[in-house]
């Protein structure tokens, strides 16, 4: 276990509530483990510098392997807007991963819109609960985190 009172971590994003720093903190602590809801699911953290605020915000998100970048998906839960985390990281690209134990910056891009369909589809396969998410009225960007 790392000694995390050494090290400062981002709030997590604005609106994020409790269960999300709930999730932050489980997966610091646990080597990028979490329970719960969540268990069993490749997740990891997100760190962007806020667009209006300048701070650095922290998310949980699951992601795709896909060679060397991990895929995110800014699916908001299904709702029609984009999440704000993927808002900061257009105007803020440069961003940091936490993977398990690792933290590293990467750069993150909007995948290629001829790449979209086929990597939703790895990720249907993995995880079927996104499929509910489709349903909503925008495209869900997709970004590739990739390491700097």
């Amino acid at each position: 276990m790392t000694n995390q009172s050494t090290h400062h971590h981002p709030e997590p994003a604005d609106g994020a509530g409790e269960f999300n720093r709930k999730v932050i903190a489980e997966f610091r602590a646990g080597a990028g483990v979490v329970g719960g809801d969540l268990a069993g699911m490749p997740l990891l953290l997100l760190t962007v510098v806020g667009a209006r605020s300048g701070e650095p915000r922290t998310t949980p998100l699951v992601h795709l392997p896909d060679g060397e970048r991990l895929v995110v998906f800014a699916s908001n839960g299904g709702s029609d807007t984009d999440p704000v985390w993927y808002r900061n990281l257009v105007a803020h690209p440069e961003v940091t991963v936490e993977l398990g134990t690792e933290r590293y910056p990467a750069v993150a891009a909007a995948v290629d819109p001829a790449e979209h369909d086929a990597l939703w589809a790895r990720q249907l396969a993995a995880q079927p609960q996104f499929a509910e998410y489709r349903e909503a009225a925008r495209t869900i960007p997709l970004v590739a985190l990739t390491r700097v």
